[in-house]
């Protein structure tokens, strides 16, 4: 739709756009249109969804789970979900937290 994210990290240098399937604009995002021709948002049930969105986070690019969702426009709700997703993500990732030591008060 012509916005640029601009959220800490963001897309850049991101290359997920290669995991898509050859028939994502021809076919795939198409039928995700006439499914939902008004674009209500999955995520807050508000019209004007401009961003096609994997309802389930990965790489299932079936119809079942892909719906609009705001992104360029406010509320920005699939910019929230994203960075919700990355920070889980972040955590789940061992040996990426510092090791939990007792507060200087209590020893």
């Amino acid at each position: 739709m012509g916005c640029v994210a601009r959220m800490s990290g963001g897309w850049s240098g991101s290359q997920r756009w290669r995991r898509l399937p050859p028939n994502w604009r021809s076919e795939i995002r198409p039928a995700a249109h006439a499914r939902n021709p008004d674009h209500i948002c999955h995520l807050c049930g508000q019209p004007g969804g401009d961003y096609l969105d994997h309802i389930n986070p990965g790489d299932d690019h079936s119809p079942e789970n892909l719906d609009w969702a705001h992104d360029c426009l406010p509320p920005h709700c699939h910019r929230y979900k994203s960075s919700a997703e990355g920070n889980a993500a972040q955590r789940a990732k061992p040996g990426r937290r510092r090791p939990s030591e007792q507060h200087p008060g209590l020893r």
